[in-house]
C-alpha cells in the first residue's frame, strides 16, 4: 500500500470466512462475498466512518475444491501435497466502500500459480516458519514455494492486487475519498521482485506492454 503514497490504517475484523457456501461453486463471487464481509463489519464495528474501507479476501482453487486457511497442521499437509507439482488458482476479491455508500464496490482478480514439486522435507521447512495457518492453501508466495509469470499478478497471490487496486482507486466514486492521487506501484514492485511484469502496465496504463 506503500507504493501507491496513499495514507492509511491497518485493522482486522472476525467474519465467518464460510467456504462451503452455494457461491464456492464461483470462486470470484465467493471471494468478493467474503471480502463484502468484512467491510460491512469493519463498518458496523465504526471503523473508517469518514473514510474509504478497503477490505480483502483470498482462496486458492485446486480442481474446483476452494481451500481456505486449513483447520491444523494435517489439513495443512494435505493441502501442500495436493498443490505440490501442480497450477492452481488464486482468487482476490476486493470490496471497496466510501463512507457515504450503503455497497461496497467489488472486484476479483484471478491468477494462475504453478506450484513447484515439493518434498516432505520442503514441507516441513516451510511450515517451520509457523506461519502456514494463517495462509490460504496453507502457503504464500513469499516463501518461494511457488511462482507466476510475468503476465500474472504476484501480488494478487500475497493477498492484495495492488495495481488492480489503483484502477479501481481511480473511479470518480472512490479518488473523491481518497486523500492524494494513488502513485502506479508498477515501477515500485518490479523493483522489489527483481522482474519485469507485463500484467501491471497493462491494467495501470503505467508503460507500454512489451
Amino acid at each position: 500500500m506503500e507504493w501507491l503514497e496513499i495514507p492509511f490504517d491497518v485493522a482486522s475484523v472476525d467474519t465467518p470466512e464460510e467456504l462451503d457456501s452455494p457461491l464456492a461453486a464461483d470462486p470470484p463471487a465467493l471471494a468478493i462475498s467474503l471480502a463484502v464481509e468484512k467491510a460491512t463489519a469493519a463498518r458496523t464495528a465504526g471503523l473508517g466512518r469518514d473514510s474509504l474501507v478497503a477490505c480483502f479476501d483470498t482462496i486458492v482453487v485446486l480442481d474446483g475444491e476452494v481451500l481456505g486457511k486449513p483447520t491444523d497442521v494435517a489439513d495443512a499437509w494435505r493441502m501442500l501435497r495436493a498443490l505440490s507439482g501442480r497450477t492452481h488458482r488464486v482468487v482476490t476479491g476486493a470490496a471497496l466502500l466510501p463512507p457515504t455508500a450503503e455497497t461496497p464496490r467489488t472486484f476479483a482478480v484471478v491468477t494462475e500459480v504453478d506450484m513447484r514439486a515439493l518434498s516432505d522435507a520442503a514441507i516441513e521447512a516451510w511450515m517451520a516458519h509457523g506461519t502456514f495457518l494463517g495462509c490460504a492453501g496453507a502457503y504464500n508466495i513469499e516463501a518461494q514455494v511457488a511462482n507466476v509469470t510475468l503476465d500474472e499478478c504476484y501480488q494478487n497471490v500475497a493477498g492484495l492486487p495492488l495495481c488492480h487496486l489503483y484502477a479501481a482507486f481511480l473511479d470518480e466514486d472512490v479518488r473523491v475519498w481518497l486523500p492524494t492521487t494513488p502513485v502506479r506501484p508498477v515501477d515500485a514492485c518490479d523493483r522489489e521482485l527483481g522482474r519485469c511484469c507485463r500484467l501491471g502496465p497493462s491494467v495501470t496504463g503505467a508503460r507500454d506492454v512489451v
